[in-house]
């Protein structure tokens, strides 16, 4: 076993975790997936980043990750989840069409299951999600609407946020009532992953 942003993999699913970063690396100067000064810190800033919310998920049920863009964290969830039998089903949303072309490349050349929806998040019909992600897509009262939207009224919304989330949290709540956990991150201590439940406009 291999431990990756305090979750234990076994050697297979580490090897997967390799090969998606090496794909990213791959299509990212035609595509733009990540941020070019990023790409070598992929590991630590991106995949460890996205780790760290399948360990604070809950255990099963529909994940909708919204805005997927270079997979972080929606493929390396399907990733983790294929170890454990598949135990989330994986619906990643992504409007721009070539980066939809990537996932969909990924979780073929992966043998992951997991469905790509190529569609402004708008547009979407509500996909009654257990637990809905979005990482580096915008500001948190955005997020809380798309949450409401899509979440089951029992669900959980899983943000990642930066040092600023304290500042956004304080703006969202203008908008919108919602029990908020946040979680110190792993990547960086000043940043958080917001756990967030019972979302209502205000």
């Amino acid at each position: 076993m291999t431990t990756v942003g305090g979750l234990d993999v076994s050697r297979e699913t580490f090897a997967k975790l390799e090969s998606f970063a090496r794909l990213v690396e791959k299509w990212t100067p035609k595509i733009n997936l990540v941020s070019k000064p990023s790409v070598p810190y992929l590991w630590e800033r991106h995949v460890v980043d996205s780790v760290q919310l399948f360990t604070i998920a809950p255990k099963t049920g529909l994940w909708v990750d919204i805005g997927s863009g270079g997979g972080f964290p929606g493929i390396v969830i399907s990733i983790l989840s294929s170890e454990q039998g598949d135990s989330h089903n994986l619906t990643l949303i992504e409007s721009d069409k070539r980066k939809g072309v990537f996932l969909r490349t990924a979780i073929r050349e992966l043998g992951l299951t997991a469905t790509v929806i190529s569609d402004r998040i708008e547009n979407v019909p509500s996909l009654q999600a257990d637990i809905l992600s979005a990482r580096a897509l915008a500001d948190l009262t955005t997020l809380l609407g798309y949450a409401d939207k899509h979440l089951k009224s029992d669900g959980a919304a899983l943000f990642p946020k930066g040092e600023n989330w304290l500042k956004e949290h304080e703006g969202a709540q203008g908008v919108w009532s919602y029990e908020c956990e946040p979680i110190k991150s792993l990547t960086n201590p000043s940043a958080a992953v917001l756990k967030i439940k019972e979302i209502a406009r205000v």
